[in-house]
């Protein structure tokens, strides 16, 4: 999961660099799989949230029971 995230930033600074170095292709490009691969980072983080919520706490003994 932390290599998503780590290609995400990646993808980031290249096209940071790209666009201050004036590759606007390569930039947009850049910015695209950085946009798509922080969507997907989040989609996964929600998803991950939600199963938490349905029913991960009893794994851990979150009950609200004494």
């Amino acid at each position: 999961m932390d290599n998503l995230l780590v290609w995400a930033v990646i993808a980031f600074v290249v096209s940071l660099i790209a666009g201050a170095l004036g590759f606007g292709g390569v930039a947009a490009g850049a910015a695209r799989i950085a946009k798509v691969l922080f969507g997907l980072f989040l989609l996964i983080a929600l998803v991950l949230f939600l199963l938490f919520l349905l029913g991960g706490a009893a794994l851990f003994g979150l009950t609200s029971g004494g």
